[in-house]
């Protein structure tokens, strides 16, 4: 379905306002959006997807007219607790329209941290009582206008509705670029990270593309995966499971290989590993001010005072990197110190086309990992 025609009934239900976490399934909507508004009074891209519920239900009580909020699925989890004591008609009846892209969806191939939130997707939001419509390749305009006559009758009653978006169902001639002018590309530097530490170093990487290109690193070299933990799905939490792993081996070094994104969605995480007195955790941010792996929209990261929040979050040893000596210099660095350090590098947006995904799965990759932990 073109996504032209969903962005007419939005409008005319009275819709005004985005606001969402960006999916690659949802690019043709999200490119749409960023060819229509940027980001700015009508658009914004929010830290998480329950920040945008909240964001969603300050618009509409200010103007008395809902908004949108996009998400891939994963991102449910984190609008849980908005939209059940916040939006919901039993508390504040703030009527808001979920566009959610249906990762996982049952019979349909998908990488692993997708398949259980597949398949219990409609079943969480019935159990939300957020009533749902399936958007398709088939899907009709008349179709559209069926599901937004409906839709107009739950926002009327305070309730919210979803569209969930199948692979392939919004399509658009629209194409964004992002792009910004820092020197390296992020698989550059997991190449230096990688050729730069101790054998006996512990490795967390953030979800999407950054954790794939450690994993290809590793092939390149014929070094085995049993160092790295891949954090393939929980966007934001690796620098907590970073965490937890240092309290309990103080004796070596473990690299928590971040994104700015990701660092975002979870931020307060920041201080509570900053403050924990970790002499042997090294937080080592790749930021590229976008959210690239499922697009390229932009994060705020390009309108952030990385060293300054690292320094108030508690981080004893800051070091920033925008190319190869800079990087080089805070990683040799890291041998002279005492107490945690976090590293930001500047990184550009983009990634190869052919690279590729995992050949471990998940449950091969932890069992890996714990053997070479012990």
């Amino acid at each position: 379905m073109r996504v032209e025609a969903l962005f007419r009934e939005m409008e005319q239900l009275g819709i005004r306002f985005y606001t969402g976490v960006p999916d690659s399934q949802l690019k043709a909507f999200c490119d749409t959006l960023m060819n229509r508004y940027g980001v700015g009074e009508r658009h914004v891209i929010a830290a998480n997807e329950g920040a945008a519920a909240g964001l969603a239900a300050g618009h509409y009580l200010a103007t008395g007219t809902p908004a949108a909020v996009y998400m891939q699925n994963s991102g449910i989890g984190n609008a849980v607790n908005p939209i059940c004591s916040l939006l919901n008609d039993k508390v504040y009846a703030v009527p808001a329209l979920f566009i959610i892209g249906w990762r996982g969806e049952p019979g349909v191939h998908d990488e692993p941290q997708h398949i259980f939130q597949g398949e219990i997707t409609l079943e969480l939001l019935d159990c939300l009582n957020v009533r749902y419509f399936v958007i398709e390749k088939e899907t009709s305009e008349e179709d559209l206008k069926a599901y937004f006559s409906e839709i107009r009758r739950e926002f009327s009653l305070g309730r919210q509705c979803a569209l969930v978006v199948k692979k392939g169902g919004l399509s658009t001639d629209v194409k964004m670029e992002y792009k910004n002018d820092a020197v390296m590309s992020r698989e550059e530097i997991v190449h230096l990270i990688v050729d730069n530490t101790k054998e006996d170093d512990i490795f967390v990487s953030t979800t999407g593309k950054l954790s794939r290109e450690l994993f290809e690193a590793r092939e390149a070299r014929g070094q085995g995966h049993s160092k790295d933990f891949l954090t393939v799905g929980s966007m934001g939490h690796a620098s907590m499971i970073a965490m937890g792993i240092a309290r309990e081996k103080k004796d070596r070094r473990v690299f928590c290989l971040d994104g700015d994104g990701a660092v975002i969605m979870h931020m307060g995480s920041l201080a509570v590993a900053g403050t924990d007195g970790l002499g042997n955790f090294v937080h080592l941010l790749v930021d590229n001010g976008a959210h690239e792996t499922v697009g390229g929209l932009p994060t705020v990261g390009n309108k952030l005072d990385y060293p300054l929040l690292a320094k108030a979050c508690g981080y004893e040893n800051i070091f920033t990197a925008k190319d190869k000596e800079e990087l080089l210099s805070a990683l040799h660095k890291l041998d002279g110190i005492e107490g945690s350090a976090f590293i930001i590098v500047k990184a550009n947006i983009g990634a190869r086309a052919e690279l590729g995904r995992p050949t471990t799965t998940p449950s091969e990759n932890k069992e890996a990992f714990m053997e070479f932990l012990k």
